[in-house]
């Protein structure tokens, strides 16, 4: 169906491999393209309840942006290939009202950083990297990384890696806040299927909005505990409100419709 992604539908989770290891899996048009594409299809399925994105290979997460197509462009070009791209498959992921992890199994680096960390929360094998390299082609991050870096690590942190450029390892990204975990890399997917089957099993209406009141927060929305107050409220009124709340007084494991 795809040439540049690979869309394996299994126990619920929707797993997106981006399939360019002979390129690192860098992001060029197409890439975003079929993305964006396979991202609303897992959106629109009613039988998918969280995402899975992933590099194929052994290498690469997403080793950046495909530079060659950097070359024709000119500022408008730039512009619009960073707004297209926020628009098609960042901010998309961000707000997913479904859960969607980045396995990181290799190097994540300007796009490939980007689009992981555009992800809910990410998982890192031993052999993964981080870095937004772009002051090295005269550029910065244009898919979001300057504001979720920052939002992530903090400003001192974010500045350092994106004004040097520098790369840090997978334990690195750990303790500085980038990644939940470092597995090794034989059992990066395991993990990240274990932890969205988890997910999985909580009531799909409160998932949607952890998702939506933590991005408001990472923001700095000063509205976050407003709306929170009302989300709080509006779960009340929900099937599922009903059955977790019976289903913990008569101690057993509720059964949620997302309703």
């Amino acid at each position: 169906m795809y040439q540049t992604i690979i869309s394996e539908k299994d126990g619920g989770i929707c797993t997106l491999t981006i399939n360019r290891p002979e390129k690192l899996n860098a992001l060029n048009k197409n890439v975003v393209t079929e993305l964006s594409s396979a991202l609303e299809d897992a959106l629109f399925d009613t039988t998918v309840k969280s995402i899975l994105i992933t590099g194929a290979g052994e290498k690469a997460f997403v080793a950046g942006a495909d530079i060659s197509e950097f070359s024709l462009l000119d500022k408008d070009g730039g512009k619009m290939l960073a707004q297209k791209g926020q628009e098609a498959v960042f901010n998309r992921i961000e707000n997913s009202p479904k859960p969607i992890i980045a396995a990181v199994n290799g190097f994540a680096l300007g796009g490939g950083c980007e689009l992981a960390m555009a992800c809910h929360f990410r998982i890192g094998s031993t052999k993964a990297k981080f870095g937004q390299p772009e002051v090295n082609l005269g550029l910065i991050p244009g898919y979001g990384g300057t504001q979720r870096l920052t939002q992530l690590v903090g400003k001192g942190k974010a500045m350092e890696m994106m004004m040097t450029g520098s790369i840090i390892d997978a334990h690195s990204a750990l303790q500085w806040g980038l990644v939940n975990e470092v597995t090794e890399p034989e059992s990066l997917l395991e993990k990240c299927r274990e932890i969205l089957h988890v997910i999985q099993s909580k009531a799909p209406l409160a998932i949607t909005r952890v998702i939506e009141l933590a991005n408001i927060a990472a923001s700095g929305n000063p509205k976050g505990y407003e709306a929170e107050i009302a989300a709080f409220g509006e779960l009340f009124g929900t099937e599922d409100k009903i059955e977790g709340t019976a289903a913990f007084l008569e101690k057993r494991k509720p059964v949620f419709k997302g309703a």
